[in-house]
């Protein structure tokens, strides 16, 4: 018989980083919620707020996106560096 995981919806994740972030401690919300301490670390890594040098706040989901972005511009730009030597031996 196999082990069957409960899942958690993206709402109740972010729900308990942020109880977390507004100093509730894992181990409270652990005993509150049922939820073993080991689920919710990855939680905060991933939803937890960031703040940077400058001040603002992103997140990990942010950063990842915005480097997936930033690779495929990389991308765009070497593909036209190319085309632009192309046609200027022409």
């Amino acid at each position: 018989m196999g082990k069957t995981y409960k899942s958690y919806d993206e709402e109740f994740k972010k729900t308990l980083v942020s109880l977390h972030e507004n100093g509730k401690k894992i181990a409270e919300l652990s005993r509150e919620y049922g939820i073993n301490e080991s689920t919710i670390r990855p939680w905060i890594k991933k939803y937890g707020t960031i703040t940077t040098s400058t001040g603002e706040t992103t997140n990990n989901d942010e950063i990842i996106k915005l480097k997936k972005e930033l690779q495929q511009v990389q991308l765009e730009n070497e593909i036209l560096k190319k085309a632009v030597a192309i046609f200027s031996k022409e």
